[in-house]
């Protein structure tokens, strides 16, 4: 393998590792912030940090022309998404409920990358993807046996439902015309997209909770450097690369390494169930993805 092809080669396993923390984080910060509020200063962090480098690296902006869009796609993948749900989850949607919910966007990517952007989806691919799901289901299932079979109220189901739906919209859009923009510049303007959506949600809800404390501030750094800048960036950088359906694929592996994490830093049990679900998981986006 050359040099220049570990990034490539890396990327997956690091883009969902770091995709993952996002559910401890939110976990962490639970009750100590109120979650539209956590994510306008994240944006607004992450956006800041975004213009140094892009600055410092002298980084071409988007034409005039082009900003609109960029700002709706940072509104699309992390703006709608995160607020809708952050807010569901923060009001009473079982964090099990939410990652099956999750795993519809590889599925909905696959169903439109055809028709958006003339990706052709394989049969290897769709099966790759159902495998995957199935995994998903068995790594939840103690879960939401445990839960007594709660879904949640409709109104939270369909925010994060919304919520998957922009992220796929927004995955897919970062394939456009908006991919030739350097990601530095972009990543920086699609934040502050993302940012006023989370103002506005803030405003309209009238967040204000913010405890004094380290779980709000840690969990902002990490939100910012590590979840913003790095995981998504990753994401954008993959489906700009390569296509957006095999790119997608790997979001199936979440849940199951959340399931892994918070036995690790929480506690929680882990089921022989929920090994064999993550390894028919891996499977599944194994042959997605080839």
């Amino acid at each position: 393998m050359t040099r220049q092809a570990w990034p490539a080669a890396g990327a997956p396993a690091a883009f969902v590792l770091l995709w993952s923390t996002g559910f401890v984080v939110a976990r962490a910060i639970k009750g100590a912030v109120d979650p539209n509020l956590f994510l306008v200063v994240r944006f607004a962090v992450t956006a800041l940090m975004f213009t140094a480098v892009a600055v410092a690296g002298g980084a071409r902006w988007p034409r005039a022309a082009a900003v609109p869009r960029h700002l709706l796609a940072g509104c699309l993948l992390q703006g709608v998404y995160l607020s809708a749900t952050y807010w569901a989850v923060a009001n009473g949607l079982p964090a099990s409920v939410m990652a099956l919910i999750g795993t519809l966007q590889p599925l909905l990517v696959a169903l439109l990358a055809r028709a958006v952007l003339g990706e052709h989806v394989t049969a290897r691919t769709w099966a790759g993807l159902l495998i995957g799901v199935a995994g998903v289901a068995l790594v939840l299932a103690p879960r939401l046996a445990a839960g007594g079979g709660g879904m949640g109220s409709p109104l939270l189901v369909a925010a994060a439902a919304l919520g998957i739906l922009s992220l796929t919209v927004g995955t897919l859009v970062q394939k456009t015309s908006l991919a030739a923009a350097d990601l530095r510049s972009a990543s920086a303007v699609q934040n502050i997209g993302a940012g006023l959506v989370a103002a506005v949600a803030t405003l309209a809800l009238g967040e204000t909770q913010w405890h004094p404390g380290p779980a709000p501030w840690l969990g902002l750094v990490w939100a910012s450097v590590v979840l913003s800048g790095g995981a998504t960036t990753l994401l954008v950088w993959m489906v700009r690369r390569g296509e957006a359906t095999r790119a997608s694929a790997l979001l199936l592996l979440v849940p199951p390494l959340v399931a892994v994490q918070t036995f690790l830093l929480f506690g929680e049990t882990l089921t022989l169930l929920q090994v064999a679900g993550f390894a028919v998981a891996m499977a599944g986006v194994r042959l997605a993805r080839r």
